[in-house]
């Protein structure tokens, strides 16, 4: 009697091993810490109601003098992020408005400018 209750474990763990292996499939990567030395963007992936930074391993190389025609829009960005870079009062950013106007240009273009500044 112990043999088949033997081989029917076995087969029932190799059948839960099967349907764990797909599981496994469909779950995001395991989340890793981010490695900020390494890396000089992020960006927040949701998965399902959590979500992770991940690397942005080739940013964009745009510069500010690369966007033109938003100078007001560059300059009022622009010396908000040298005043928290500075550690003295700034303000949260909110963009806005219709695709194509240089939303994310901007930010690519303010990360390249002062991402290899100290800012200890």
């Amino acid at each position: 009697m112990e043999s088949i209750t033997l081989v029917l474990d076995e087969a029932l763990a190799e059948r839960l091993n099967r349907v764990l292996i797909r599981w496994e499939a469909r779950l995001p990567a395991m989340l890793e810490a981010p490695d900020w030395a390494q890396y000089r963007a992020f960006r927040w992936r949701r998965f399902g109601e959590d979500g992770c930074f991940q690397p942005v391993r080739h940013p964009h190389r745009l510069r500010l003098a690369d966007l033109q025609r938003i100078d007001r829009q560059k300059a009022a960005l622009d010396l908000n992020i040298r005043q928290f870079l500075a550690k003295r009062p700034c303000n949260h950013v909110l963009l806005w408005g219709a695709r194509g106007t240089g939303k994310s240009s901007l930010i690519k273009a303010l990360l390249n400018e002062y991402a290899d500044r100290d800012c200890g």
